[in-house]
């Protein structure tokens, strides 16, 4: 079986945020980028499906800017076995990217698609949900747990996904699409002979016009603002005084 993992470059997590100027978005000069976190989870869930000899092939996505083919040499450099990288200049909308990833499945024909439940960047949450019903495939979300072997049928994959009652455990019929959440797992590191490897892997690329699919923005953004900064606090010198603040500035009571 052929796993699919499509990865996102985004702003490193630990990098503090600034906004440009003139509001027009994010400012990226200068600044740290890295494989979206919950990505890292959903390669490092495929490359462990991998070595319990689930599956053959893992397979990476990239789309995105030149710059987006570090982040598929990084997922190499895990393990990942072979890198596709899908060029353009659009900014993409989770429908625009889900539309291309269907074409990609449609033409590598993997057994399962497993992606990040979302991107740090803008928080969606969308492309998987959309992904599998483009598909028409099963799809389970906010996954926690993954179990091949466990199902009732042998086409089929367990999961684990976390609701507000506790966890949900779900059996997919494959081919399907899973995103993973926080708690499925701990990435690796990169080793220096797996860095070494990744560098003699192979990375296809093709430019997004090839699809022939309509990927323009169907949002329009208007202006970026940064969080407003909250007020220091202060010390009360009695419960009375407390109880004042909160009726006549805070207005909470």
């Amino acid at each position: 079986m052929k796993i699919l993992v499509p990865v996102k470059r985004v702003v490193d997590h630990n990098v503090k945020i600034r906004v440009k100027p003139d509001g027009s978005g994010v400012e990226l000069g200068n600044v740290k980028m890295a494989m979206n976190p919950f990505d890292e989870i959903a390669l490092e869930a495929a490359l462990r499906l991998k070595e319990a000899g689930h599956a053959t092939e893992v397979l990476l996505v990239s789309i995105g800017t030149d710059e987006a083919a570090e982040t598929l040499r990084a997922g190499l450099s895990l393990g990942a076995d072979r890198g596709l990288f899908v060029k353009t200049d659009v900014r993409l909308e989770p429908l625009a990217v889900a539309k291309l990833l269907k074409t990609v499945a449609d033409v590598e024909g993997p057994g399962l698609v497993i992606m990040g439940k979302q991107a740090i960047d803008d928080d969606c949450n969308q492309t998987g949900q959309m992904l599998a019903a483009l598909l028409g495939w099963s799809q389970g979300t906010f996954v926690s747990k993954i179990e091949l072997g466990k199902a009732p049928g042998e086409n089929m994959i367990t999961v684990g996904r976390e609701v507000d009652g506790g966890i949900e455990t779900l059996a997919l019929t494959l081919p399907a699409v899973v995103t993973v959440d926080l708690r499925l797992n701990a990435p690796r590191y990169p080793t220096l002979p797996n860095i070494m490897k990744a560098k003699k892997k192979a990375i296809e690329t093709r430019d997004a016009a090839e699809f022939g699919i309509d990927i323009a923005p169907r949002l329009n953004i208007l202006e970026t603002l940064a969080p407003s900064a909250r007020k220091a606090g202060i010390k009360v010198a009695s419960a009375a005084e407390l109880v004042n603040r909160l009726k006549s500035e805070a207005r909470v009571i």
